[in-house]
């Protein structure tokens, strides 16, 4: 059962990391590449100023972002501020997000998220804590998937297998750390492969951050993944 108000402590946390170490930047690193294609520092920090926004528009009701190409656009002009404009921005859009989860609501009820997803209103303040954690790995600047909170780690790995379970494209597949294990793919009584690996290496390959090849993978080959 999703502790909402748990999750909600744990996004503070990682905003409040996440913002010391933009704040140790300057402008020219802002403007250099991030580890996403086509995207520089400042594209990363804009994205989440606006998925912060984006997500007080679910909590409240709202369409998510009014459209692809505005969620698009809002990045692209976002990306190239100053680096005290863009630290400003996260850090006020990660309040007023803040503020509304804390409002009283109904943490049951179905809220619709991008391209017509729905989810529990629980489950947003994970989706949000995901966000913060890997696109602070994603700028390059020292933060490494080893470095993610070991629950955030294991939450987010169940996450992700939970998404990729009854892919018709993906083999069934058992990913175990060596301790705890989960299941993914199409369904299956038996997995065709098991991949086995540390948690940051599970975790870069189903996010789409590491290619897999540090996993040792048992019964056939190493499927490639959609994009999340």
């Amino acid at each position: 059962m999703m502790d909402h108000a748990h999750d909600l402590a744990c996004v503070r946390e990682a905003t409040d990391r996440l913002l010391s170490a933009v704040t140790a930047l300057d402008d020219t690193a802002l403007a250099g590449p991030s580890r996403l294609p086509g995207w520089s520092r400042g594209h990363v920090l804009a994205h989440l100023a606006r998925n912060a926004d984006a997500l007080v528009n679910v909590l409240e009701g709202r369409p998510m972002y009014a459209s692809a190409e505005a969620r698009d656009a809002g990045i692209e002009e976002g990306a190239p501020r100053p680096l005290e404009v863009q630290v400003a921005d996260l850090r006020d859009s990660a309040a007023r997000l803040q503020a509304a989860g804390e409002a009283p609501a109904d943490w049951t009820r179905t809220v619709e998220l991008r391209n017509g997803v729905t989810d529990s209103a629980s489950r947003v303040p994970l989706r949000r804590w995901a966000e913060v954690e890997l696109h602070h790995v994603d700028l390059g600047t020292g933060y490494e998937l080893e470095d993610l909170p070991a629950e955030f780690t294991e939450r987010e790995t169940g996450f992700l297998a939970e998404r990729f379970s009854g892919h018709p494209g993906i083999p069934a597949i058992r990913l175990t750390d060596g301790t705890r294990a989960w299941t993914t793919g199409r369904a299956a009584d038996v997995p065709d492969i098991t991949v086995t690996g540390r948690p940051a290496d599970l975790l870069g390959w189903l996010a789409g951050r590491r290619d897999g090849a540090a996993l040792k993978v048992d019964g056939g080959e190493l499927p490639k993944l959609p994009p999340l």
